[in-house]
């Protein structure tokens, strides 16, 4: 079978920090010559895979909730996923099946490996996700987004490649620019990003906070902030009241070209926020969401700040005058967030896409034919 007319099918949950890695995937395989459909639940249509050309199926989906009606619950649901999956992998018939973490993954890579198709699971956390450990032994070859990942098993992590998280093309283009010009008496760009879902701490702390500051220090602050849609109005309120400039959204479209300009980035640090962060070479003040019961959040950042590329701050410590002690300190020494942004562009993975593509490329081409052994990272450049 010829390489253009190989199919791979990626498997998604449906949040952004799933899709988007996915789609990152799917346009360098496209770029290759293979044919790339993904599977996902209804949440990940919304991000519109189909306008890179990767035409998306909605497959039924459902997390193991608490309590028994809950598990119950989920588990019919992801029974009934994994027969529609069962389907579409037999109409299909990809060459290789990638699953990129997530309940909504879990069918389509859990059918394949029934069938005995190759697959993939990519892992983009630093501890592995309950989906990708039930996946992981019957994986071929398992993608990891940082070298420190918890929670995988010896037995597994033989057949695992640092391939780092794909982020798009015209994010991972910004990895050779230069950090945009900050002087000591000039503008700051902060860029807050409060992950797919936005994050109401952001909105509560971050006016409130500026409209403390010094007028000197306001004048000098542009801000431009993802908030839920019910936080904007009174966020934007705040900000006008306050007379500072900011843009707020709920969602940005034209992220790139924001992250061309930013001086400081704060945020959460789910998987994908942290790849972009690195791979634009931008400091960051990272805010882990507090509720995972294994903070993978938070061990997303450290990576990140132990290289000297950012700051934790945990949501209780996240106060109006904490922010403000920081903030002031980077605009009086501008030097700071300088060195940070090397520091943290150290960490990115801007090829990860190509990388992981890679990998496909190898197991649909038949080239990693000892899937019990480690990967041949020189493999698949095809």
């Amino acid at each position: 079978m010829s390489k253009e007319s190989k199919l791979i099918l990626l498997s998604s949950g449906g949040t952004g920090g799933h899709v988007f890695p996915a789609i990152a995937l799917g346009r360098d395989l496209l770029s290759r010559g293979y044919r790339v459909e993904m599977a996902t639940d209804v949440r990940g249509t919304r991000y519109e895979a189909e306008k890179y050309g990767i035409k998306v199926h909605v497959l039924k989906s459902g997390t193991l909730g608490s309590g028994l009606l809950g598990k119950i619950k989920g588990a019919t649901s992801l029974g009934l996923g994994v027969l529609q999956a069962r389907k579409l992998v037999d109409r299909l018939k990809p060459s290789v099946v990638v699953g990129f973490g997530g309940y909504p993954s879990f069918p389509a890579v859990f059918a394949a490996q029934q069938k005995r198709i190759p697959t993939v699971i990519h892992e983009q956390n630093a501890i592995i996700g309950r989906a990708n450990i039930l996946l992981a032994p019957k994986a071929d070859r398992i993608a990891l987004s940082m070298s420190r990942v918890e929670g995988l098993e010896e037995v597994d992590a033989v057949r695992a490649i640092v391939t780092g998280n794909p982020v798009r093309d015209d994010i991972a283009d910004l990895y050779n620019k230069p950090y945009p010009t900050l002087e000591t008496d000039g503008v700051l760009n902060v860029f807050v990003m409060g992950g797919s879902q936005g994050a109401q701490i952001f909105s509560d702390v971050m006016p409130e906070a500026l409209a403390q500051m010094p007028a000197p220090y306001k004048k000098r602050l542009r801000i431009v902030q993802q908030c839920r849609p019910d936080d904007i109005d009174r966020t934007r309120a705040i900000y006008n009241t306050a007379d500072i400039q900011a843009r707020l959204s709920s969602f940005f479209d034209d992220v790139p070209d924001i992250l061309t300009q930013t001086h400081l980035i704060i945020g959460r640090s789910g998987a994908s926020t942290v790849a972009e962060v690195t791979a634009s070479g931008r400091p960051a003040i990272f805010v882990p969401y507090p509720h995972h019961a294994d903070q993978q959040q938070k061990i997303n950042a450290e990576t990140v700040v132990d290289a000297g590329g950012a700051w934790i701050m945990d949501q209780k410590g996240f106060t109006n005058e904490a922010l403000i002690t920081r903030l002031e300190t980077f605009m009086q020494n501008p030097e700071t967030l300088f060195r940070a942004a090397e520091a943290s562009r150290s960490c990115g993975k801007p090829d990860a896409a190509r990388r992981l593509g890679n990998l496909v490329t190898a197991l649909a081409s038949g080239w990693d034919k000892k899937e019990k052994t480690r990967f041949d990272p020189t493999q698949g450049h095809g």
